[in-house]
C-alpha cells in the first residue's frame, strides 16, 4: 500500500503551488516512472474550497486527523492563512512533526507556521523575513535562521516562497525519496527550462 501525502487547501488557495508536486507523487516524477505516493486533499469541515483562480475543489476529508499511512502534510499557500479556520491545521502539523513526517509549507503557509513558532529552530524561508516577523510577532524568533532562497529543507520541513513551486516540488520529492535523485533533478530542469530555452 502506498503512503499518502495530505494536501491542505483553504479558500483562496494558490492554484499553482501544488500543481507540480501532486502529479509527480501520484503519477510519477518522470514519464514512464511509477508514482510512489497517493494524494489526499483536506479542507476545513471537509467543505468545498475555491482557489484564487476560481477552481472549486471538493476535498476528500476534513482537518480532524491525518490519513492512514500518512507520509506528510503539504500546506498550500494562498490568501486564507490568517482566517480563523486555518487554526484547525495546527493539530495536523504538530502530529506530523511528532511522527517525523514531512511538513511542507509554501507562500503564506510559511508565515502561518512562523506565527505559531514552528520555524524558530530550523532553517527556513518564506516570502520575506519581514512578512514572517509581521505575522509572527513575538512568537517568531527564527529570523536568524531565515535564508533568502527559493526553497529550504531542514530535516522533515520544507518551506518555499510563493514564486518557488518548482523548487518546493524538488525539495519535497527529495525529502520523500520519491524517485532517484537524478530523476528528480531531470524533472525539475525540464519543468524549469522547457523544451527550448528562451
Amino acid at each position: 500500500m502506498k503512503r499518502t501525502l495530505l494536501f491542505v487547501l483553504l479558500d483562496d488557495f494558490a492554484d499553482w503551488e501544488a500543481a507540480y508536486l501532486a502529479p509527480a507523487l501520484r503519477g510519477g516524477v518522470l514519464p514512464g516512472h511509477e508514482g510512489s505516493y497517493d494524494t489526499c486533499y483536506a479542507a476545513p469541515g471537509g467543505r468545498p474550497v475555491r482557489s484564487i483562480g476560481g477552481m472549486t475543489v471538493h476535498p476528500d476529508r476534513d482537518l480532524s486527523t491525518l490519513p492512514d499511512a500518512c507520509a506528510g502534510v503539504i500546506l498550500v499557500g494562498g490568501m486564507g492563512w490568517q482566517r480563523p479556520e486555518a487554526e484547525e491545521v495546527m493539530t495536523l502539523v504538530r502530529e506530523a512533526h511528532a511522527r517525523g513526517l514531512l511538513v511542507g509549507a509554501i507562500c503564506n503557509a510559511c508565515a502561518f507556521l512562523a506565527a505559531h513558532g514552528e520555524l524558530n529552530d530550523i532553517r527556513h524561508t518564506g516570502n520575506t523575513v519581514e512578512m514572517l516577523q509581521a505575522w509572527g510577532g513575538n512568537r517568531y524568533t527564527g529570523a536568524a535562521r531565515y535564508e533568502e532562497r527559493q526553497a529550504v529543507r531542514d530535516g522533515s520541513t520544507v518551506t518555499a516562497n510563493g514564486s518557488a513551486c518548482l523548487e518546493f516540488t524538488r525539495e519535497c520529492l527529495r525529502a520523500l525519496e520519491a524517485d532517484a535523485p537524478e530523476a528528480i533533478e531531470a524533472s525539475y530542469r525540464f519543468n524549469k527550462e522547457g523544451f527550448y530555452k528562451e
